[in-house]
């Protein structure tokens, strides 16, 4: 990482004791955000079968998820704002972990729906304060660090789910099962307070939270006071970098078992091959994209990337061959690795934006993409063919390359002196 546009000096060669202390805490974060839900996947079915649901009422109680997401990302921002990503990240963790618990006691369908509502509505504020916070603790860097949060959010969700799982399967009840973990969430999110930096997000004199720190960021006068017209056009790019990543990881999950099995004569037991090689492969992009980052920077990093695994599926897809196909897929995964983190950290960086506000932003268009995608596949897969129709994460992967300019760095605005490098 280069020099970062600051008002009096860069982050120090060695990060000061509360810069490691909280980047602890952001990673606690981030592992709880993902363990949490992680859980609750197995125990889907045992969700409907003890209210005595179809699954369509289930699916429409799981959809309701989304939605709380939705109607509450875009208040995450002036939430962090008025509050500080420490106090609503603890405050989201400790109400997501209460989400998680009330699933297993809702008594009926409305009540199982509202619970999804909690969730979805506290994942969203928690994402925002979370990868907020994170850019604090980013600045007292001197490295980029912003991938290996996400990198741990991959591997809590691989071990909740696989935990889920484990505890599914010997009988456990899931009243117990998942009020244990919404209690281990909450009281953990609630316990970061000692470790995350005090202060606003954008506070002048001390955004980032240490005594005598200089000013990084001026703060916005309002939510997006000061965007202007070149400003506007990479809010806009941003925006449609994120909603094509959500093409390309929605992809592999939604419809790679289906292609398998359907299309190119697979067994049931390979059927899960395409998601599991595409996450194996974007946690390992994310342990590395740091590194990467640092050394050739966010714009080359992502074209780069983009660029080889949409020829990756392209070339898999074409050939008709199972194999060719997951490991398109999984070059897809690494080159997708560092999208939404990168892309979080220019929208938490735009002159005259707020950190909160753009990260809320960014993340309330990610979410409407992942609902977009799925619904579209389907409709040109019954149109022509699966095969056909996941050529959108190609084309998706095209987008985000020819889009990538958007995510070179920007002094911030009331910086003084010159700064900004390729990170």
């Amino acid at each position: 990482m280069g020099q970062r546009a600051a008002a009096t000096r860069a982050p120090a060669a060695t990060p000061p004791p509360e810069a490691r202390r909280a980047r602890a805490g952001v990673d606690v974060l981030f592992l709880l955000n993902a363990v949490a839900y992680a859980n609750v996947v197995p125990r889907l079915p045992a969700l409907r079968d003890d209210l005595g649901l179809s699954n369509t009422a289930l699916g429409a109680a799981i959809a309701a998820m989304p939605a709380g997401a939705l109607v509450c990302g875009l208040a995450a921002g002036p939430i962090v704002a008025r509050h500080s990503s420490a106090r609503t990240g603890r405050a989201a963790g400790a109400a997501l972990g209460v989400a998680v618990a009330l699933l297993a006691a809702a008594p009926s369908w409305a009540a199982l729906a509202l619970a999804f509502v909690a969730l979805g509505a506290a994942d969203a504020v928690m994402d925002v304060a979370m990868n907020t916070h994170g850019l604090r603790v980013q600045r007292l860097y001197p490295r980029s660090i912003i991938t290996s949060f996400h990198a741990l959010w991959s591997v809590g969700a691989v071990a909740g789910g696989v935990a889920g799982s484990a505890v599914a399967g010997g009988d456990v009840a899931l009243e117990v099962h998942l009020a244990v973990v919404g209690g281990v969430v909450a009281l953990a999110a609630l316990a970061t307070g000692r470790l995350l930096l005090p202060g606003g997000d954008d506070a002048p004199g001390a955004p980032a939270g240490l005594p005598g720190e200089a000013p990084a960021v001026a703060p916005a006068a309002s939510t997006w006071q000061g965007l202007r017209g070149p400003g506007l056009r990479t809010l806009g790019l941003l925006a449609l970098i994120v909603v094509v990543s959500g093409a390309i990881e929605d992809s592999p999950g939604s419809w790679g078992a289906a292609l398998l099995r359907d299309e190119l004569g697979t067994s049931a037991a390979f059927g899960g091959a395409v998601y599991v090689v595409f996450q194996a492969a974007m946690t390992a992009g994310r342990l590395v994209g740091d590194r990467a980052l640092d050394r050739w920077g966010p714009v080359r990093v992502v074209r780069a990337g983009t660029l080889a695994g949409g020829a990756a599926v392209g070339l898999g897809l074409a050939s008709g061959q199972a194999w060719a196909t997951v490991a398109g897929f999984g070059v897809a995964g690494l080159g997708a690795a560092t999208l939404f983190p990168v892309v979080y950290q220019a929208a938490g960086e735009l002159p005259g934006v707020r950190t909160g506000h753009g990260v809320a932003f960014m993340a309330w268009v990610g979410r409407a993409g992942f609902l977009v995608t799925p619904p579209l596949v389907g409709a040109l897969g019954d149109a022509t063919s699966l095969r056909a129709a996941l050529a959108v994460v190609p084309v998706a992967c095209l987008v985000a390359a020819a889009s990538a300019g958007a995510l070179a760095p920007q002094p911030r605005r009331g910086s003084s002196g010159s700064s900004s490098s390729q990170r």
